[in-house]
């Protein structure tokens, strides 16, 4: 098992000039993910998800929605190797120096069939991951939904590009909608989880759903047949 310790050296990265010591939201693990060169503290909530799931092996080809700035991409990048395969998505730009097999689009994930290349989108991946997160208002129900929304589109693009056997882990904000989606996904893997990072802020109200195992399509026995 790869830990983040060993990335340090792997991903150098530029310290930001000024002081982060007044940054009401600086904690232990933002502090940690910039002793340890990452970009973000997210890197901490996935490293706790694959510490107890195992999910991401050597090899796997990984879809990354929503991948600025870039944590999640340093990381997988190890764990996958060289052999593996990383497509990461994002509406702003990532900065990163990230190695030959992780390739970075610039793009809406809504418009992903025009970001992504031909051959990014015919072979179907191993992991697709999702830590997108809508612009907040204050108003959680309209967090909720907007959340709701982005975790819509992820699940749709992983009923398509996920192979069977597949898994998918999607970041979303709880509201009424919540358990609709989940049983949405129960439906579509044999394994489902809810799961809260201790990295995640004690306030956030967001949560982490994982699939694990994604189910075979099921073929009606007419349709196979060609009877309509």
């Amino acid at each position: 098992m790869v830990t983040i310790s060993e990335q340090q050296q792997a991903f150098p990265m530029k310290k930001k000039q000024g002081s982060s010591q007044n940054n009401k939201w600086e904690d232990h693990y933002t502090r940690k993910a910039r002793k340890e060169n990452f970009p973000a503290r997210s890197v901490y909530k996935l490293q706790e998800i694959q510490e107890k799931y195992r999910f991401i092996k050597k090899g796997d080809r990984i879809l990354d929605l929503g991948c600025s700035p870039g944590s999640w991409l340093q990381y997988t990048a190890t764990l996958v190797g060289p052999q593996g395969r990383i497509v990461g998505i994002d509406k702003k730009k990532v900065t990163l120096q990230l190695p030959s097999h992780v390739t970075v689009h610039t793009g809406d994930i809504f418009s992903i069939q025009s970001v992504m290349g031909q051959e990014e989108m015919i072979h179907p991946y191993d992991i697709v991951l999702s830590d997108m997160a809508p612009d907040t208002t204050g108003n959680k129900f309209v967090d909720a939904a907007r959340s709701l929304a982005l975790c819509e589109a992820a699940f749709d693009i992983a009923r398509q590009h996920l192979k069977v056997g597949g898994s998918f882990v999607c970041k979303i904000f709880q509201g009424e909608d919540f358990k609709q989606f989940t049983d949405s996904i129960q439906k579509e893997f044999h394994k489902s989880k809810i799961y809260k990072p201790k990295s995640c802020r004690k306030a956030s109200k967001e949560i982490y759903i994982i699939g694990i195992d994604k189910k075979q399509e099921e073929i009606c026995p007419d349709t196979a047949s060609g009877h309509p």
